[in-house]
């Protein structure tokens, strides 16, 4: 019963972080949203939002930042919410920002190869080493239909991709139905697992090596070595020949 309740509370906690990122994300949506985490303090939930225009979240004289908070602490009953925005550096290295723009191309009435490779060249542009632009939905005609603009290197599952990859969703409303728009990025200056850097011995650090000298013998020398050996005459067989001297002199005087 008590696992079944630490279960619970674990499944609860993430479903009220879910409905908090929706929450935030379409209320900054036009300031563009690219991320938050969370952060439980001593004094609270902190919430530590990342977005493109940071002027536009806190608002002025920080009306639009209270309003969110009041909200978050009401609406979604959490425990003395702190919220801080950062700015992100490179907004074209945001999976969430650039699939945001792309949506927005969409409704404005962009062709959808012209939005799609544009997205993707941006993207490029900025140093990413990947990415993956993928729309589905009410493209062209009555039909639903999935198109899909690569460039660079993508990792689609396992561990690595958990890792290194960025991914950011968003939807296009239009008269003919809705496009979903999933933006995935590997962020630059990704090592990959396989990927091996060979370094010169002296810029590694490692002491240099010292030469060795090998001397090989040829089957010829010892083939004659080993012929004179067996010419000499042991030290066994001189011993053996003057106990035989020394006994048949004895034979021959007792005679």
């Amino acid at each position: 019963m008590k696992q079944q309740t630490t279960i619970r509370a674990l499944v609860d906690r993430n479903v009220k972080r879910q409905l908090v990122r929706e929450f935030l994300l379409r209320e900054t949506e036009r300031a563009g949203f690219s991320g938050l985490t969370f952060t439980r303090t001593p004094e609270g939930t902190k919430i530590s939002l990342r977005a493109e225009q940071v002027g536009r979240v806190i608002g002025r004289r920080g009306k639009v930042i209270h309003e969110l908070g009041n909200r978050l602490k009401n609406d979604f009953d959490l425990d003395r919410p702190h919220l801080d925005v950062d700015e992100v550096e490179e907004p074209r290295l945001s999976a969430q920002i650039m699939a945001s723009k792309l949506a927005s191309s969409l409704e404005r009435g962009w062709f959808f190869r012209r939005a799609g490779h544009g997205t993707a060249q941006q993207i490029m542009d900025a140093g990413a080493r990947g990415c993956l632009v993928i729309l589905s939905g009410k493209i062209t005609g009555a039909r639903h239909r999935v198109e899909k603009f690569q460039q660079g290197h993508i990792k689609f599952c396992g561990e690595t991709a958990l890792e290194f990859m960025d991914t950011g969703f968003s939807v296009a409303v239009k008269k003919l139905g809705t496009i979903g728009c999933t933006v995935k990025i590997m962020r630059p200056g990704t090592k990959l697992p396989h990927e091996i850097i060979i370094t010169e011995r002296a810029d590694s650090g490692l002491p240099p090596l010292s030469e060795v000298s090998i001397f090989e013998t040829s089957d010829d020398d010892s083939s004659e070595d080993t012929e004179s050996e067996e010419s000499l005459p042991s030290e066994t067989d001189e011993v053996v020949d003057s106990v035989v001297e020394k006994l048949a002199d004895i034979e021959s005087e007792e005679e």
